[in-house]
Order: structure tokens, then sequence, then C-alpha cells
């Protein structure tokens, strides 16, 4: 489980083999053996024997800024795995490896918003017109991107290229669907311009602290991208990886506007747009949490959504160990 930190004020400590959490509103104890991390998403102290305890016990505590952005994580200090993988990982670039690699991200990540707006369509006839030609731009973009060839170093512009108007496709058809009310215009971030972005800004960045723990577990390293050029500390292999999983997050996000959870009052408001609310903050990590424990088919056998992640880089790092192209 995901132990979350969202009551402003919180005191945590280690209590015994259990970490023991109190604020205004309440207190309680959580086994260490039940815990995968730690979210604290908003001011709240720690004392140094539970980030000790933490670190002793592999779990990682991750902090969130306002926006859902991940600013900085407790860490074990060794390597996940054999530096091997990072080698490989660096020469991934200039190889098929890495253009194949790249490319087929993108590729799922189409499919999976294609398998999404299907979904959508069944339950909104009023909708099906607009989101069928939806759905033929979006799957003519991934055939020009499956049958593209080259090397990652001349075509990586092409893909990104491809991304980003299936993304607008995406998004355009998702908003036709939502009520009035909370229709959107585009993807807006730092601060988001209305509700449907803020919830989907912090749900991406919940899941990208557990793609970045997911590489460090498999010997991945973070900062070494394919398709996302280095840029200075930024984790440019996270935001390559991340893309074959954000799917989830939109459905849980959408989703919650269907169930008509969604309220202004999750919402407050800041110069420029929005940011959640502790209740929204609640509301969004409960229906993530919710999402990702649900079991699919994955390479033959049932696992938890969450699961699929870790099981994921150690794939792309067995691969890269191997000298494999990914299949």
């Amino acid at each position: 489980m995901q132990l979350v930190i969202n009551t402003w004020g919180s005191f945590l400590k280690k209590k015994d083999q259990c970490f023991f959490v109190k604020n205004d509103e309440k207190m309680f104890e959580v086994s260490a053996d039940k815990v995968d991390s730690i979210l604290i998403t908003t001011s709240a102290t720690i004392t140094t024997d539970a980030i000790q305890f933490a670190v002793e016990k592999n779990i990682d505590i991750i902090f969130l800024d306002k926006f859902g952005d991940p600013y900085g994580r407790v860490w074990h200090s060794k390597l996940g795995s054999t530096t091997l993988i990072r080698r490989r990982q660096l020469e991934a670039e200039n190889s098929i490896v890495g253009f194949n690699l790249a490319r087929k991200w993108i590729s799922i990540k189409i499919d999976n918003q294609i398998d999404f707006l299907k979904e959508l369509k069944k339950n909104r006839p009023g909708s099906k017109d607009y989101l069928d030609v939806s759905l033929q731009k979006l799957e003519q973009l991934n055939l020009s991107l499956k049958d593209m060839k080259g090397s990652l170093q001349f075509r990586r512009g092409s893909i990104m290229g491809i991304e980003g108007m299936a993304s607008q496709t995406y998004f355009d058809a998702i908003s036709e669907i939502m009520p009035e009310q909370w229709k959107f215009k585009g993807r807006s971030r730092d601060p988001a311009r209305d509700a449907f972005n803020c919830l989907l800004n912090f749900g991406y960045g919940i899941l990208y602290s557990q793609v970045e723990r997911a590489c460090i577990i498999a010997g991945l390293d973070p900062y070494v991208g394919l398709l996302h050029t280095d840029n200075y500390n930024k984790k440019s292999f996270v935001f390559d990886l991340i893309e074959i999983f954000r799917t989830y997050v939109d459905k849980t996000v959408v989703f919650l506007f269907s169930k008509r959870q969604v309220s202004a009052k999750l919402f407050d408001s800041i110069p420029g747009g929005l940011y959640l609310n502790k209740e929204g903050k609640a509301l969004l990590i409960g229906a993530f949490n919710e999402t990702f424990d649900k079991e699919i088919q994955y390479r033959g056998r049932n696992v938890k959504i969450r699961n699929t992640i870790p099981l994921e880089c150690h794939r792309i790092a067995n691969n890269f160990i191997k000298g494999e192209h990914p299949k």
C-alpha cells in the first residue's frame, strides 16, 4: 500500500515496527510490512528515525508539490543493479534498439488512447460521429509511426511530432464527451487552467514517482532518456517510459467526472489557474489507487496495474543486458 500524508501539520515517526501518523484529525499506526511507499503532499514533520526505518525497509519517501509534481524523494544510496544496464542504456540511443523502443512506447500510448476512446464511445451515442473521426485520425497516425524507418537521431522529432498530434486529437475527443461545465481546451500545466487538467496533472505526478521508483529498482538510469533529450537535471528516461501508462490516469480522471464525484469545492484558485486542495487530493489519490490495484492481463498472467510498471522496467533492463531488440 501507499501511505499518504495529506493533512497539513501531520507528524510521522517510527514506533516499533510501524509508522505512526498523528495530526489534528486522527492518529494511527501502519505496519512497515504493508507499506510500499510514503507519499507526502503537504507540509508535514518526519523524524530521522522514520526516514532510516523506511530506507532499511526499502520504502521510498516521495514529496509532491501542490501541482502533483515530485520535487524530491528519500531513497537508499545503492545502485539498483549492475552498471552494465546503464552502459547498454547509454549505447541504445545510437542503435536500432533505442529507435525501436522509442517508437514502440509512443505506439503503445496511441493504442491505449484508441482503446479508451472506443470504450467511451459505447455509452455515448451522441458523440459517436466525433469520436469516430478522432479514432480514424489516431489510427492513421499510429500506422505512420509503425511504418517509420531510420534512426533515433534523425527520427526523434518525427516521433514526437506524431505523439503531439495524437495527444491533441485524443484530448479534444475527451473534452467533447465531458459535461458542458467541465469541457477544456487542450492540456495545461503549472498551473492547470481547468479542473480536468488539474486532476490529470496531479495524477501524472503520482504516476511519475512510481515509474521513477521502478526504474531505480530495475537498475535503469532515470536521467538517460531515448526519446526525450538530455536536459540538465531532467529525468528523461522516466518521461519516456511513463507514456505507456498515462492512459490509466486518464481513465481514472474521466470516470471521476462520469460518476459526478467532481465539484468546484475540490479546487482552490491561484493566479492563472487552479490547484487541488486537500479534499481534491484525497479523492484523486483514492481513485488512483483503486485503478492501479485492478488486475489486467500482462504477458499471459493476471497482474495488478501498479505491478506492471516494475515488471516492464525489469524486462527492459534484461533486454539491455542481453542486447536484444524490444518485442
